[in-house]
C-alpha cells in the first residue's frame, strides 16, 4: 500500500505541474494579447469608423451630395503638457463630398521642449464611418521648443453616402475633436523633425 501511495503522489505532483504550466502559458498568452489589442483595436476603428473614429481616404469622391453639414472643431490638452491648442475657426459649413482644410494652432508655453501626440474622434459616433480624413497630424509625435508655435492642417470630407443613412437623416452637425497627450519618452525622430517645422 505504501508503494502505491508513493506512485500516486508522484503522478499527482506531475499532474499539478502540468496544470500550473498550462495556467502560466495561458496567462502569458492573454498578457501578450492585451498589448496587441491596442493597435489591433485602433486599426479596426480606422477601417470601420467604429467608436467615432474618422476614416482615412486618399482623395475626395467625384460625386457631391445634396446636404450641407455643419462641422464643429474641438481641441483639448491632456495633463502634463503645457500647451495651448485651438482650431482657427469654431465651425464651418460644407457640402457632403467637398474637401475642406482647417488649421489647428498649438503653442508650447513651457520653458523646455515638450513632445505630444494627438488622438481624435468624431461625435455623434454614427458619423465615424462617413468622416474621411485625407491628411492630418494625428498619431504623429510633435516636439515643440519653448515658446514655439505651429499651424497644423486637417484635410477632410464627408462621404455623400451618409445621406442614405437613416440614423443620420435628422443630424445636421458633427464635431471633430482632437486631444494632445504628453509623450514622456519621445522618439529621436520627433526631436529631429521639429527643426524643419514652420515657426510662427
Amino acid at each position: 500500500m505504501q508503494e502505491n501511495n508513493g506512485t500516486s503522489g508522484s503522478a499527482s505532483s506531475r499532474g499539478h505541474g502540468r496544470v500550473a504550466w498550462s495556467v502560466f502559458g495561458v496567462a502569458c498568452f492573454m498578457l501578450g494579447m492585451s498589448f496587441a489589442a491596442v493597435p489591433l483595436y485602433e486599426m479596426f476603428c480606422r477601417v470601420t469608423g467604429f467608436g467615432g473614429t474618422p476614416m482615412v481616404a486618399a482623395a475626395a469622391p467625384e460625386n457631391r451630395g445634396e446636404r450641407i453639414m455643419r462641422v464643429l472643431f474641438d481641441a483639448n490638452v491632456g495633463p502634463g503638457l503645457n500647451w495651448t491648442f485651438e482650431p482657427e475657426v469654431g465651425s464651418i459649413r460644407i457640402l457632403n463630398g467637398e474637401t475642406a482644410t482647417v488649421f489647428y494652432k498649438v503653442t508650447n508655453r513651457s520653458n523646455q521642449p515638450q513632445t505630444g501626440i494627438a488622438t481624435f474622434n468624431v461625435t455623434p459616433n454614427q458619423f465615424g464611418g462617413f468622416f474621411n480624413k485625407i491628411s492630418c497630424f494625428c498619431f504623429t509625435e510633435q516636439t515643440l521648443q519653448p515658446g514655439e508655435s505651429m499651424d497644423m492642417p486637417v484635410v477632410f470630407f464627408l462621404d455623400p453616402a451618409l445621406e442614405k443613412e437613416e440614423t443620420l437623416r435628422r443630424m445636421h452637425s458633427v464635431t471633430l475633436s482632437y486631444t494632445f497627450m504628453t509623450v514622456k519618452n519621445p522618439s529621436p525622430l520627433a526631436a529631429v523633425s521639429s527643426d524643419n517645422k514652420p515657426r510662427l
